[in-house]
Order: C-alpha cells, then structure tokens, then sequence
C-alpha cells in the first residue's frame, strides 16, 4: 500500500426484528434482560447492542475493523449472541427490514429520551417506523475526500439495494414491491439521495444552517441513503436492506468498500466518475425499490436499461484490482450467488407461495414466511449456548 492509498476501515451495524417463534408475532414488550445479557455475551470488545425506537428492535454494531474477515466475524458473534439472548426469553430474531404481517398500530416505542422527542416532533409519520436496515461505515479519514466520495458513489446505491431486498411484506400483504422498507422510510424528512457539495466546508455550512435555525440538533438527524457521519470519519451507507443470510450482508459491505477503493484509485490517476443528476439515480432507485435485480437498472452511459447480471459483471471488473487488495475477492464475488439464489424478498415471496400451493390459508402461509426468516436469520451462525441467564418471562 502506498501512502496514497488510506487504510480503509470498516463498521457494520445491523438491525433485527425479536419475535415469538410460537405466534410469529412480534414481541411488542420484549424482557429488558434480553440487552443486558447481550451485552454479557458481547463482551467489551466485541461490538455493541442497543435498543432501537420500536422495543420489538434490537440493533448491533461491529468494532472498528480492518478488514471484510474480521467484520464477518464480529457479525457472526454479535448474531449468535442476539439469538441466545433473546432464546433465553422464549424468543428468536429475525434480519428482515418488514416483519411479514405485524401491525405498526400495535408496536411500543422504547422509552429514551432520543426517541420521545423523534414521536413528538414526528408524530404519525415516524410511528409507522416498524422498519430495520444495515447501515454499513468506511473510515475516509480526509474530510474532502470523504464528501468527493459522497458526490461519485452515489450513482452505485440503487445496485447495493438490489442486492439487498427483504421487505417485500407490509402488515400481511404483498406491497408488489422487493423494498417496502424506503417507502416507509422516505416519508421522513432529510431522507433518500444525499445532496451534492463541493467541499467538506460547504457542506458544514449547510448542516450549521439547520442547526442554527433551531430545525435540527445536529447533523445525526439528516437520515440520506448515504452521509458523512455526525462523530465518526466514515461514509455511511444506509439504502440497504437488512441482508436475512448474514454472508450477503457481507458480499454488499465489501462491494461498498471496493467501490469507494475503486474511486479512490481513480481519483489518484486525475480520473473520477461522472457524477449524474439526482433525477436519473433516484429512476434507478426506484427501479431497485420496485422490482429489485429483476427487470435491470439504467446504464446511463449507454442511455438504455441494462440486465442486472451484465452490470454487476462491470461493477465486479471495475474493483477487482481493489478486491485483491483488499482481501476480499470472493466476497465481492458473492454478489452473483446473490443474483442466482434471489435476495431476501425473493425468497420469502417463494415461500409464501408454495405454502399457498400446498392448500394453506393466507394466514399460515405468512407465517411460514417468518419461520423461513427465523431460520435462515441464522445460518451460518452457531446460537450461543448456555449463556447462564434467564430471560424475565
């Protein structure tokens, strides 16, 4: 590595839904021992769990890791631990951005202060929040280069959220779409594409006039599919579902980082990517959103709709250089087993109708869905046993 090229770090944080695998309901008053043994199983260095704004949410983060290896296994532990925690209370998670039939009406709110006053100042808007998502960091430590970041990689978003779909359920019906979870989310303010700036000062200067004019705290509360974080040097993703198989939350995270390596590549050659109008990625956007991988994105270089394999073939060919450096080539290889299996929604939907084959009512078909999701939440992952506590019940 040359001194031009910065160590890239990577934070992944995900977030899952606690149900009763007995009702496949959700657990709208989950035990307050389920984060406390969480956070014993965790460890100090392990990573980090906290509760979310529904008390049906529990989110975890990964440490600082430096390299897609050591974030897989951090994942690993953090999903095993959730799962043994929550177990412990006679329940299970599962990794889906939309439970498939649960009513928002119905849900709790966690009591914190953070959340209080995101109710108060959002009303019904943001009690409808009965979504999850996988927010994925790249430590960019230079602050311009983190916002010219900003600026190229926002054209790749919609390719990312293909690649991650698992809402395609809405309190028991099939919304038509691979990502209800946006639809929900968009209604938010600050949210979808990320404006554009011309510098990190340009920026702040923006953020310093919400904040000045009492309309926001900070920047934390500018919600983008993709934003410099508020504390932290890093470039979050955010358009992402939560990948249900955690191995395709991994693919996704080090196909973002081998985008930004690629960039950065570029960028010491005196090159960049075209960076295109926020009308024409938000076509695509809404193309991934609606029909996930199915039915191609917009090459806008070529003017016409593209097959999705062709253009994740580019995609893979433009950061092999950065993958082999990176350590992480089969990962991003991974991405066409995503395509040839289905992502999250595809396979719930694929559940849910040959449970409806099979002659069951639209009732224990939706439910077969959660018991795939429960299920496949875990593979991979080995429930850590005999955590030696016990869940309040």
């Amino acid at each position: 590595m040359t001194a031009a090229e910065p160590l890239l770090t990577l934070g992944i944080e995900e977030e899952y839904l606690l149900v009763d695998p007995a009702t496949r309901e959700l657990a709208t008053d989950p035990p307050a021992s389920i984060l406390r043994d969480c956070r014993a199983l965790i460890g100090e260095k392990g990573g980090a769990v906290a509760p979310e704004f529904l008390r049906a949410q529990i989110e975890v983060g990964t440490p600082v890791c430096r390299s897609i290896g050591e974030a897989r296994a951090h994942i690993v532990h953090l999903r095993g631990c959730v799962a043994a925690a929550a177990k412990s209370a006679g329940l299970a998670p599962i990794a889906a951005s939309t439970h498939p039939f649960a009513e928002w009406r119905s849900q709790r709110r966690t009591d914190h202060d953070r959340y209080n006053l995101l109710a108060e100042d959002m009303r019904h808007v943001v009690q409808r929040l009965l979504i999850c998502g996988m927010h994925i960091h790249v430590g960019i430590p230079d602050d311009d280069l983190r916002i010219d970041l900003l600026n190229q990689v926002s054209y790749f978003l919609p390719h990312l959220l293909a690649l991650t779909t698992s809402s395609p359920f809405w309190q028991g019906q099939d919304t038509g779409l691979k990502c209800y979870r946006l639809s929900v989310f968009d209604a938010l303010p600050r949210t979808g594409l990320p404006e554009r700036f011309e510098s990190h000062a340009e920026y702040t200067r923006h953020v310093a006039a919400l904040v000045n004019a009492g309309l926001i705290e900070d920047a934390s509360k500018i919600w983008w599919d993709i934003r410099p974080h508020s504390r932290f040097p890093t470039l979050e993703m955010r358009i992402a579902d939560i990948c249900t198989r955690l191995e395709d939350g991994i693919t996704v995270a080090a196909l973002y980082m081998c985008l930004l390596s690629m960039l950065i590549r570029l960028r010491r050659g005196n090159q960049r990517w075209r960076v295109y109008a926020n009308m024409l990625v938000r076509e695509n956007r809404w193309r991934a959103q609606r029909h996930g991988f199915d039915r191609g994105l917009v090459d806008f270089g070529k003017g016409r709709i593209v097959e999705f394999p062709a253009l994740l073939d580019e995609i893979i060919d433009l950061v092999r250089e950065d993958a082999e450096r990176l350590d992480c080539v089969a990962e991003v290889e991974g991405a066409r087993e995503i395509v040839r299996r289905g992502t999250s929604a595809h396979r719930q939907l694929a559940c849910y109708a040959q449970a409806k084959q099979s002659g069951t009512s639209d009732a224990e078909a939706i439910r077969a869905v959660v018991d795939w999701l429960i299920k496949e939440t875990l593979h991979g992952v080995s429930c850590i046993e005999n955590p030696g506590v016990k869940g309040d019940k």
